[in-house]
């Protein structure tokens, strides 16, 4: 997968607890008036002020807190850290795997991530939604260190974060997958989430279309493609989709009979992800299960066609390690 470019944001993801995915895309404007669903406010930000008397009127200033989360989240992941002067002592956090009540917990978490996942994070917008409340946008890609084959784990989602009208300081945080419906702790959704990302897929270390991953579902990611190059093969109208493949030299151009090169404009597809020597009903298949997942969320292909990615030579890689995709493109997306 290619790299997202490193930005850091909140705590997010699969943090381990002990018991007792190129700085801020400033793209509010952008990000329109998308509302999270399903983040059980009454926890994260209701809960926590509703343990105080709101004053008659409050001096927060919530907009400059939005100013102050742009520069102060671009270093929850290097040496200076997040200023812990922003966050009451009693921070509530959550997400679907990991839950802590003060601001030691909240810091654990972030270094947990920091040494075991070595996360690069991309922060799309930021913006006031509601009185004493910010949400945030983001995508996290995250690699397991400890396992031989350093695992990918890709997250993207929000951040509902409050403030507690007496001290203008955060008081929770509650992170919002796009992965899973049941964002509750703990939830098996998002532990399975988790684990089937351990999957090992044979992706060689050549030079790859570059791409930035908007959102992540269970079932399919939105990317935002640069330009890259396609390669057309004898095959094309058998599948029914362009090809592009990853090939080290023209031999292997030569061995999986390519006909052609050309350059693709690139743009926002959606992509599904798949193992396996793709023959045509795999293909076909694949593209409809996508297609059916894109029509399910309301997202609109710009046509009816698809692009089927190979980055695996098919006579010197075992099928069940092969990795391949399909992508549809899709137009009016916004996150």
């Amino acid at each position: 997968m290619a790299p997202a470019q490193a930005l850091s944001i909140p705590a997010v993801g699969f943090g381990l607890r002990l018991r007792k995915s190129e700085g801020p895309t400033r793209t509010v404007a952008a990000a329109a008036a998308h509302k999270p669903q399903n983040h059980n406010q009454n926890w994260g930000v209701g809960s926590k002020i509703g343990d105080h008397h709101k004053p008659e009127k409050s001096t927060v200033d919530v907009e400059r807190l939005v100013e102050f989360l742009y520069d102060d989240l671009h270093h929850v992941f290097d040496e200076q850290g997040i200023d812990r002067t922003a966050y009451d002592e009693e921070v509530r956090f959550r997400d679907p795997l990991t839950k802590y009540d003060d601001i030691a917990g909240y810091l654990l978490n972030i270094a947990l991530l920091r040494k075991f996942f070595r996360p690069q994070m991309i922060l799309h917008w930021i913006k006031k939604t509601g009185p004493f409340e910010i949400t945030t946008r983001w995508t996290a890609v995250m690699k397991f260190i400890l396992l031989p084959w350093k695992p990918e784990f890709v997250l993207t989602g929000t951040s509902i974060m409050g403030i507690n009208p007496h001290t203008g300081k955060f008081c929770s945080h509650v992170d919002l997958w796009d992965s899973v419906q049941n964002n509750d702790y703990f939830s098996i959704e998002g532990l399975w989430d988790v684990l089937k990302q351990f999957r090992f897929y044979e992706t060689p270390e050549l030079e790859s279309p570059k791409y930035q991953i908007l959102k992540r579902t269970a079932n399919y990611e939105v990317r935002k493609y640069a330009p890259f190059t396609v390669a057309e093969t004898s095959e094309d109208n058998l599948f029914g989709c362009a090809r592009f493949y990853h090939v080290r030299s023209w031999a292997d151009c030569k061995e999986d009979k390519i006909m052609n090169l050309r350059k693709n404009e690139g743009g926002i597809a959606a992509v599904l992800k798949f193992s396996g020597k793709p023959t045509e009903n795999m293909v076909k298949n694949k593209a409809k299960e996508l297609k059916h997942s894109l029509k399910k969320d309301g997202l609109k292909p710009i046509n009816n066609s698809c692009l089927l990615a190979r980055y695996n030579n098919s006579y010197r890689t075992w099928s069940f390690v092969m990795r391949n995709e399909v992508l549809i493109w899709l137009e009016d997306f916004s996150i």
